[in-house]
């Protein structure tokens, strides 16, 4: 099977890392992975997609890039310096390299949204810099409201204990920051008013969703993402598939939904170009409500829940801190 990638930037940015590597640059060799050794077989194309149809993709230049089958998998951005937005990796290093000035500058942290990114990134704070003062914002009235309540609630002491403030049930009147690090004095819907130093606006990942808009009969869910069939098909056409946080096939945009994505894809892909009819394939079964997450507080501490119950510091820093998937990205995606 012959495999094109067609991608805007030089190098995968793994978000798990670039976290940690807010405050630790350290990291960021590791966490930006090159594309050159990732094919053996195929090629990749830097350019960005365009339009999509049922023979091809066409690039931004014009280009028409031939295929047999389409895979959709274009992401989703996020605020610096947690990814590009635009793909470009060296702009990506500089904005690591203002905001982690600005950290350890700063006195007074204030994190806004306390999903995984937000929650993840107080942790690593209050680790490495236990003598700043960190507050972390969430709007919904616990941590991971969408998981069993023993889970938030853990996360919760664990930042507490770090000395991190968790202010929950209360939203930003306004969200600075999010072109540059800057601080100033934050509004919240209790009534507080909060001053920091440097303010960070973890409000989530939006997918990037563009390149879709020219397929037949797209639909959008609430949240921006392309609805996709039980084959994880987003339109009519019956050779392009989606696939990652651009799809919304069931899972939450995190590494663990393309996790499962993945060898379900790659199994389909073989098998259609063995000559079988998908319709004596097995459709795609997302995580739904077992779907499990791993969220490290630094590199030693952090909570997790796998499938059925809730695990604390070893699990977490054993499976997720403490390498934070690196060893297998880099190796997966051919660095030695």
């Amino acid at each position: 099977m012959d495999v094109t990638l067609i991608e805007r930037a030089s190098h995968f940015t793994h978000a798990p890392a670039m976290i940690r590597a807010m405050v630790d640059p350290a990291l960021l060799d590791r966490a930006l992975i090159p594309y050159d050794g990732l094919l053996k077989r195929g090629r990749v194309i830097r350019g960005e997609a365009a339009s999509i149809d049922g023979t091809g993709v066409t690039l931004a230049d014009g280009t028409q890039i031939a295929g047999d089958t389409i895979v959709l998998a274009t992401g989703s951005s996020n605020s610096a310096p947690f990814k590009s937005a635009t793909g470009d990796i060296e702009g990506l290093r500089a904005d690591n390299a203002h905001w982690n000035a600005a950290l350890r500058d700063a006195s007074r942290v204030l994190i806004i949204g306390a999903g995984a990114v937000g929650t993840e990134l107080a942790g690593e704070i209050a680790h490495a810099h236990p003598e700043k003062k960190v507050t972390l914002v969430a709007s919904d009235p616990a941590l991971f409201p969408g998981f069993p309540a023993k889970l938030g609630a853990s996360l919760a002491a664990k930042l507490a204990a770090m000395g991190v403030e968790v202010i929950t049930g209360a939203r930003a009147q306004t969200l600075p920051g999010r072109d540059r690090p800057k601080g100033g004095t934050v509004a919240l819907s209790n009534g507080r008013e909060i001053e920091a130093d440097l303010i960070v606006p973890a409000v989530g990942s939006r997918a990037q969703t563009s390149v879709a808009d020219a397929l037949p009969d797209v639909d959008r869910a609430a949240d921006g993402r392309i609805k996709v069939d039980g084959y994880l098909r987003p339109s009519t056409l019956p050779n392009v598939f989606a696939a990652g946080d651009v799809a919304a096939a069931g899972d939450a945009m995190t590494i663990v939904g393309i996790s499962r994505q993945k060898p379900w894809l790659e199994k389909t892909l073989k098998s259609l170009a063995a000559g079988k009819r998908l319709e004596e394939i097995k459709p795609y079964a997302p995580w739904g409500e077992k779907a499990p997450i791993l969220v490290p507080l630094g590199p030693k501490r952090g909570s997790s829940f796998m499938m059925v119950a809730t695990l604390g510091d070893w699990v977490t820093r054993m499976m997720k801190g403490r390498d934070l998937f690196l060893t297998k990205y880099n190796k997966l995606l051919g660095r030695a």
